[in-house]
Parts: C-alpha cells; structure tokens; sequence
C-alpha cells in the first residue's frame, strides 16, 4: 500500500488491492467508468450489460482479484473521504496459455486492463502511483513483462502508456470477429 499527495491540494489518497467484501465498490466504480465519455474505446462492455450483471457476479469478481487472490489483482485509489477515484487490474497470463483473443501466451506475463481515474483526479500523478503499485505487485510475483491493449483511436491512453515506458509490439487485435476496429499491444519488459 501506498499514499501520495496531490500535486493540486495536501490530500492524501491511498493506493491498495480491493478486499472481497468491497464487491459494491467495486461494481460502483466499474459502473462509474462506463458511463466516461470514451468508455467505448476503453472498456469491453457497456454501462447496461455491466449494471444488469447479478451480485454474485460482482462478488466473483472482486474475490478474484483481491489482496487474498494469487493470479490477479485489482488496486484501487482512495481519496481522504474514502471515495474510490481510480482502478486498474493486473490478471496474470501463464506461458504456454492463450489470452482473450485466443493469442498464445509465450512468457509469464501481467495483462492491466480496466485502467480508469475520475476525470476531476486526472493530471495530478494518480494514474502513475496506481500504475507503479500494480507493476511493483506483477514484478513480485514473478512476471516477465506487463501488457496492456489500447484502443487504436485511444490516444490520450496511449501517450500515458508511453510517457510511463510500454511500447508498442505491432500487434493488432481485431475489437471482435470481423470488426474494422482494433485494439494496439503495448508491453513494458520487467526491469
């Protein structure tokens, strides 16, 4: 766990891994994030599907990426009130396996999906400290490198990824079956 200090206010937030039992948290943040103006190019679901989505779905899935988990893990940001202003999830991808598009896996690796941060706590270095705790956690566990998929037209995404050292591999992946659209591999080797 980790605190830092805004660079607009002497606030401190706090950066750590979700608890089980936070699963409305959670699924309240998640349901934020969908409704941000580029959800679509950021996120695999919609606002709908996610909010129609039964607890025990929610549950699940914050049981399995929180601090008691071994093969993902979800970090969050708390401001001082204790509301949740940013997430991201490392989900650990064995060698020899295939990911979500069905590309194999050919190094251990930590896969960061579901980066978000409330646009009133952008620019102000949360995304960087929630980055560095989710890379620090992949890299002790063993990971080979991180990667992550980007949105072609996720600019704003892609220029983070890069000012914080991911590179782009050339590997395209079609958003789904026969889709136009694609999404960018960006992947930072383990130092």
């Amino acid at each position: 766990m980790s605190s830092t200090s805004s660079a607009n206010s002497t606030e401190q937030y706090v950066v750590r891994a979700v608890r089980a039992e936070e699963w409305p948290a959670v699924k309240a943040l998640r349901l934020v994030a969908l409704q941000d103006p580029v959800a679509h190019l950021a996120f695999l679901e919609t606002y709908d599907d996610a909010a129609a989505r039964p607890d025990s779905f929610w549950q699940e899935r914050t049981a399995g990426a929180a601090a008691e988990s071994g093969d993902a893990r979800q970090f969050i940001v708390e401001g001082p009130d204790g509301e949740w202003v940013g997430s991201v999830t490392v989900l650990v991808e064995e060698a020899g396996t295939t990911d979500w598009a069905g590309l194999p896996v050919e190094r251990r690796q930590g896969h960061l999906v579901g980066v978000y941060v409330r646009p009133e706590h952008r620019g102000c270095g949360l995304t960087e400290v929630l980055f560095d705790e989710a890379l620090q956690w992949a890299w002790d566990i063993g990971v080979e490198r991180a990667r992550l998929i980007v949105h072609e037209d996720n600019g704003r995404a892609q220029r983070f990824y890069r000012r914080i050292g991911f590179l782009p591999t050339g590997i395209s992946v079609p958003l789904t079956a026969g889709s136009a659209e694609s999404e960018l591999e960006y992947v930072l080797e383990r130092p």
